[in-house]
């Protein structure tokens, strides 16, 4: 276990107590310490370490980062191969940047540091096992229990859980959650000529099974390689991953790691708080539902955790309390929220008509040039259709 200055906390009842030092977690951390409030970031891992995930960098999430960070960009891309299920592949290019590429473990240390260069406290080897609001831990109303594994407890006027979708904290806030899918990634080092092939280019493949899609990201000597689709596919989503990397011709390359990982979409009536406990990225089950694109909405909502948090650790009673975490939740459904309902619509027409999507993308300038406005963080979805009338009527149309 390694601690900054942890040898009192549990004589002291800190501002806010972040559990999670993923991309939602720093950022919650950061925003907390920005507003000089002290606050303790706990990770049950010691940094860095490996996180099932493309690291794809789009538009909204540079624009979340906080100020002065600088992006360890392992690529930068201006071009996308799709393909349906390795069929109909076509390459399609940008004059610009369509978004950049990370390794994951190296881009949550850097927002770790951040919030540590803000006034955070970071503690790893920390795992939380629960946390009370009531009961003999718990010295006032005003005060929230984190209790670690072994007993433990330290104290907090307010609790953001960004520990990942798998989250004790939501358990305690009661997150519920209608789309639950299963990811599977492989990191594949190849040859310098191979990685050269792949240099500022990804792909996209529409998988076989409704919902389904893979992916290959370079970084570097190393390609991220990736299928998705919904849990309990997990034979149909492993044999998809097989074949994928076969047919790109990497099978006879060696995977460094393998892994898998759950994602879950909350559903629309959901909470995000519990007394003076918060919710945001994945543990809110805070993502976009078709892409399940995740580091963005990790990103932006726990800015808005962490900046609320500090409300919550003001608050002197319960009616301000939850007065704040309705302005939170209000704060999220506003953005967040606006933007997972249209990407249901749009997983829904997806699941059913993949072909469709592929043909646009590929065929359909307006379509292209959509992507790349929404990867480069100029428009949302959801602004689309909402300002384009012609969008809208379209996605009703397809949905029916």
């Amino acid at each position: 276990m390694s601690s900054d200055n942890s040898s009192d906390d549990a004589r002291q009842v800190w501002d806010v107590v972040v559990v999670g030092a993923g991309p939602a977690g720093a950022s919650a951390a950061y925003a907390a310490a920005v507003a000089g409030r002290r606050v303790l970031l706990l990770e049950k891992a010691e940094l860095p370490r490996y996180k099932t995930c493309g690291g794809g960098i789009i538009g909204p999430s540079r624009d979340a980062l906080p100020p002065g960070f600088e992006l360890p960009l392992r690529d930068r891309v201006q071009a996308v191969t799709f393909s349906l299920d390795g069929r109909y592949r076509r390459t399609r290019r940008s004059s610009h940047m369509l978004f950049g590429l990370v390794d994951r473990s190296e881009f949550d240390r850097r927002l770790v540091r951040h919030a540590q260069q803000a006034g955070a406290d970071l503690r790893t080897g920390a795992t939380v096992s629960r946390v009370e609001q009531h009961g003999p831990a718990v010295p006032d109303r005003r005060t929230v229990a984190v209790v670690l594994q072994g007993g433990e407890t330290l104290l907090a006027r307010a609790v953001v859980g960004a520990d990942g979708s798998a989250s004790r904290i939501a358990a305690h806030v009661g997150v519920k959650v209608d789309q639950v899918d299963l990811g599977l990634e492989v990191e594949i080092p190849v040859p310098q000529e191979v990685a050269e092939d792949w240099a500022g280019r990804v792909l996209i493949d529409w998988g076989p099974m409704p919902g389904s899609y893979g992916w290959v990201f370079p970084k570097g000597r190393t390609l991220t390689v990736g299928v998705i689709s919904a849990r309990g596919e997990g034979a149909a989503t492993k044999r998809y991953l097989e074949k994928f990397v076969a047919r790109l011709g990497l099978a006879g390359f060696e995977p460094d790691i393998s892994s898998g990982h759950l994602t879950r979409c909350r559903s629309e009536d959901s909470p995000l708080s519990r007394g003076r406990v918060l919710v945001c990225g994945d543990a809110a089950g805070l993502l976009e539902p078709w892409t399940r694109e995740g580091i963005s909405f990790a990103l932006r909502s726990g800015r808005l955790a962490g900046e609320w948090a500090v409300r919550i650790a003001e608050a002197q009673d319960a009616v301000d309390t939850r007065r704040q975490a309705l302005n939170y939740a209000f704060a999220i459904k506003a953005g967040l929220g606006v933007e997972m309902s249209v990407g249901t619509r749009l997983r829904t027409v997806f699941e059913r008509r993949p072909g469709m999507f592929h043909a646009a993308l590929t065929g359909f300038r307006p379509a292209w040039k959509a992507f790349t406005r929404i990867t480069r963080g100029s428009t949302t979805l959801a602004e689309i259709v909402r300002t384009h009338p012609v969008a809208g009527r379209v996605l009703d149309t397809m949905e029916r």
